[in-house]
């Protein structure tokens, strides 16, 4: 028995808050450097990006679509699916922050990473109807 539950919840918080961290100091890096729109740019990005994980944290299971048929195969298309969604959400989402430290134009990456997070909100969205 857990007696203690709200000490495994906290856990489940670690990594949106150590990305909303990240961005602060980010934010903070560019800002002194005299780059305020980038700063708040990556603060933005980094943001959206520890508010998607801290909304997949209680997560409960996916239901399977027909249309990838059943059991195994089914199961195997989401993981592969959620996968790559998440290493190129966290690819662009670095792009940001190594363009933003490096000088460099950050907007491409910005769209990319908003075209992302706008195709996610609107699948959660979606997939909350028909639950």
């Amino acid at each position: 028995m857990w007696i203690a539950p709200e000490n495994r919840s906290l856990s489940r918080w670690i990594v949106p808050a150590l990305v909303l961290g990240a961005g602060a100091v980010v934010a903070a890096v560019l800002t002194a450097d005299g780059r305020t729109n980038t700063g708040l740019i990556a603060l933005a990005v980094l943001a959206g990006y520890a508010a998607a994980l801290a909304y997949r944290r209680n997560e409960p299971a996916l239901t399977i679509s027909e249309g990838f048929g059943s059991g195994h195969r089914a199961r195997a298309h989401l993981r592969a699916a959620a996968m790559t969604g998440d290493v190129v959400t966290g690819a662009l989402v670095g792009a940001v922050v190594v363009q933003g430290l490096r000088g460099a134009d950050v907007m491409p990456y910005v769209w990319l990473a908003a075209l992302a997070g706008g195709t996610y909100v609107l699948s959660a969205l979606a997939a909350a109807r028909t639950l």
